[in-house]
């Protein structure tokens, strides 16, 4: 036991269990550079490598960093903006970092550098996925030697050694990865989140959280565009929102060395994709050439919070919306006038006898919802929103800041080309989105 242990391990070694979560965090997962772990090998200069047999490889990173509230938004005691934070950002967070591809330098030069939330994943039923977890270490808490997982919440029929439950699989410790390797059945479409499980808690509300989903085998669409594998519900665009939320004494209380007890969670902020309106309208950000995030064009701030979360569609388009709430409170999202029909619920199909059309959509924490609307007529932006209006700090004509909400913008028909992937689209610059 002579390397240092995490909180989690040293709190659980009196109880007998402390060599089971050594074990499982420094005996089995590979060192760097040259990695064995999981199946097959990565070599140094890549993460991960190319996957000739139509296997999917991914890698993420999992490190700390800085992420950037809505500008303007009132400040809370001194615990936001918090003082130590680099210029245009104003908030501590653990994070994972999508660093498929590149060279292993590269993916140690973001140690510092993360994003909240995490990376959008997604695969093919009956498709083998592999992902490749490197822990890069907090810069910001260097005295912390936690590990990290992935846990892919609600996953049907995953094996214990992936299930990223450190008690029981596998933890990642600092400079050290491992490759995660899922292959889900042909019942397995739809919606699921992923998070890390060591120190759950706390790692979930600092940013550890985001969204995977599957889409069903394409043996049983014929390569159409289905949810599940059934007709009904087909779709011409989609997108995916993580809802949670964050409570800013909780992040600096991590920053500053500080104490937090987690059953006096009291957020104020309410997080799309990682960001609170208005910045939930801004465009996605991109990774450049060094490796690391690039923010929307004038928004800075939103460096490391790149998924946006606005809708966008032409008329008459099937729009699919995977919904996903991972935090601590219940959430009713509000599409005033657009009908919304819940074709899935928590991964799971739902016939068309049991649907309702309804314009809200209730979900609580650990849930998911697929939710299919077709777009309106008439070109136009329209809210969707949480309509429990506690959940917005500002005041004023700027009562919606901080907040869940966000638009879904009709443009006129011809606007858009084909969908590429999830989340994605493409408008003229300067098309009013934020009106």
């Amino acid at each position: 036991m002579s390397r240092s242990l995490s909180r989690r391990q040293f709190l659980i070694a009196g109880t007998g269990a402390g060599a089971l979560a050594a074990f499982g965090g420094a005996g089995i997962a590979g060192a760097l550079p040259g990695i064995s772990s999981g199946r097959g090998r990565t070599p140094a200069g890549l993460v991960p490598p190319s996957a000739p047999d139509g296997v999917t490889r991914l890698a993420l990173a999992a490190t700390d960093g800085w992420a950037g509230m809505p500008q303007g938004s009132p400040a809370v005691g001194p615990w936001y903006p918090d003082k130590w934070a680099p210029a245009n950002l104003d908030t501590y967070i653990f994070g994972f970092r999508d660093v498929t591809g590149l060279d292993r330098a590269v993916v140690q030069a973001q140690r510092g550098k993360t994003q909240i939330s995490a990376p959008l994943l997604g695969i093919e039923a009956e498709k083998e996925l592999w992902i490749t977890l490197s822990n890069l270490g907090l810069a910001v808490r260097p005295d912390l030697t936690d590990s990290h997982t992935i846990h892919w919440h609600g996953f049907r029929n995953a094996i214990p050694l992936y299930d990223g439950v450190p008690e029981t699989s596998i933890s990642v410790p600092i400079g050290r990865d491992f490759t995660y390797v899922f292959r889900p059945d042909g019942d397995s479409a739809g919606t699921y989140m992923y998070h890390c499980h060591f120190e759950d808690v706390e790692h979930v509300t600092m940013g550890m959280t985001g969204i995977v989903f599957v889409r069903p085998p394409q043996s049983a669409t014929g390569g159409a565009r289905w949810a599940y594998a059934a007709s009904d519900t087909a779709y011409t665009r989609e997108y995916a929102i993580i809802l949670t939320e964050m409570d800013s004494r909780a992040h600096f209380n991590d920053a500053h060395i500080q104490a937090t007890d987690w059953t006096d969670f009291k957020p104020n902020f309410w997080l799309l994709n990682g960001r609170a309106y208005p910045d939930t309208l801004r465009q996605n950000g991109s990774r450049g050439a060094d490796g690391d995030l690039v923010a929307p064009p004038g928004y800075d701030h939103l460096q490391y919070q790149p998924n946006s979360s606005l809708i966008v569609c032409e008329p008459g388009d099937k729009v699919l919306v995977r919904l996903v709430s991972l935090g601590f409170q219940e959430h009713s999202m509000q599409m005033p006038h657009i009908g919304m029909e819940i074709v899935g619920s928590d991964a799971r199909y739902v016939s068309p006898a049991r649907r309702v059309t309804t314009d809200v959509i209730d979900i609580g924490p650990g849930e998911s919802r697929d939710v299919l609307f077709t777009a309106p007529t008439r070109v136009g932006i329209y809210p969707f929103y949480n309509r429990d209006m506690v959940k917005y700090p500002g005041s004023g004509a700027e009562r919606w800041s901080g907040g869940q909400r966000t638009h879904v913008v009709v443009v006129p028909p011809g606007t858009l080309g084909a969908q590429t992937a999830a989340n994605t689209w493409s408008l003229p610059t300067n098309y009013p989105v934020g009106a």
